[in-house]
């Protein structure tokens, strides 16, 4: 329990059942919960809601119709939950490699994989696993996905998996010291295969660790090598454009970045559409609660208008890479690449 934010007398008076409002409201008043792998904070309680809605509520209100979406990690369960809250889906893919993840958050963290906000709609259910949208499959995601969608499959392959609207990857940081994560970020045969595994208008999602500071060097000669190379491989292999931004409520210590490829150019101009217009987006498409309210927590159009455009940080990191992008010095000049945060920054939309 964090001293500065949480009070200790306040936490026992909420156990109580005495009609103060420590009592009738306990979820104000108890500790953080926290969900570590090799040391690593994955989640916590206190950053669930900002962080899981954060990464996946972007990306798929800003396609017009996903009904098939992946997620690449994610066993405790909360990117699923967040998904099943679209009306839209009629299938959510969990490819995980650890099973015992999912079990140990059900067991200690079960407000990650609670779904009862929607579970009085048909198909349903107050456990996130047991929606029948929800397909958690407990293998390699990087196998799965070259294995299936490599440009290099075997076409006689009868096995043939259908492609996906959304794929959002919530794993491991790219700048953690770990092969896994350096082969995630970098490997050339699994980025393209993410490409040929979204349809024709799909967006990819990614959480890249933590955004940079004003005054940090460039990513490619930092810390984040492999969400730089990530990038370059993007947009090598087709993505037409690539948009980063970044939660500062996730509960990681560093405000955190997300990024979006968007496959086609015409989806992408969804993702500026005003406030107004993704509020009713959202009003039609979140399933609600059985009190008709929404079910998201945190997310909604004035947070979504937070997001459209990269902040100052990503453009300082962006020029100052070893070969300057001629747009740093001449900002009425086209990028040549998908991703520029510089004229990202400085166009109208």
């Amino acid at each position: 329990m964090d001293p500065t934010t949480r009070n200790v007398n306040n936490f026992y008076k909420s156990l109580e059942d005495d009609g103060s409002y420590e009592s009738l409201h306990p979820e104000h008043f108890g500790p953080n919960r926290v969900l570590l792998l090799d040391g690593v904070i994955q989640s916590t309680l206190f950053g669930d809601a900002p962080y899981h809605e954060s990464i996946v509520h972007p990306a798929m209100i800003t396609h017009p119709n996903p009904k098939r979406v992946a997620i690449i990690g994610g066993g405790e369960g909360a990117t699923l939950r967040e998904i099943l809250k679209h009306s839209t889906v009629e299938q959510a893919v969990m490819i995980e490699i650890d099973e015992g993840v999912v079990s140990l958050s059900k067991d200690y963290l079960p407000e990650w994989q609670d779904c009862s906000s929607i579970a009085h709609h048909k198909g349903r259910d107050a456990w996130c696993f047991n929606d029948t949208r929800a397909d958690a499959r407990f293998e390699d995601a990087m196998a799965y996905f070259t294995d299936n969608f490599s440009p290099k499959k075997d076409d006689t392959d009868d096995d043939d998996e259908s492609p996906y609207e959304v794929i959002v990857m919530d794993c491991l940081d790219p700048n953690d010291n770990v092969e896994f994560a350096e082969f995630l970020y970098t490997s050339d045969t699994y980025i393209q295969s993410l490409y040929h595994a979204l349809t024709d208008d799909g967006i990819l999602v990614v959480q890249v660790g933590a955004s940079p500071k004003v005054d940090q060097a460039a990513d490619e000669t930092g810390g984040f090598v492999n969400r730089s190379e990530m990038m370059k491989k993007l947009n090598e292999y087709g993505f037409k454009s690539i948009h980063i931004y970044d939660e500062s409520h996730s509960g990681f210590f560093a405000s955190w970045s997300s990024l979006l490829a968007f496959k086609d150019a015409e989806t992408r101009e969804r993702w500026y559409r005003s406030s107004a217009e993704i509020e009713l987006d959202l009003s039609r498409r979140i399933l609600p609660t059985k009190e008709g309210k929404s079910s998201l927590r945190y997310f909604d159009g004035a947070t979504m208008k937070g997001y459209q455009v990269p902040g100052k940080q990503f453009e300082a990191v962006y020029c100052r890479q070893e070969e300057q992008p001629q747009e740093c010095n001449d900002k009425l000049l086209n990028g040549s690449s998908s991703y520029s945060p510089v004229l990202e920054r400085h166009a109208i939309h």
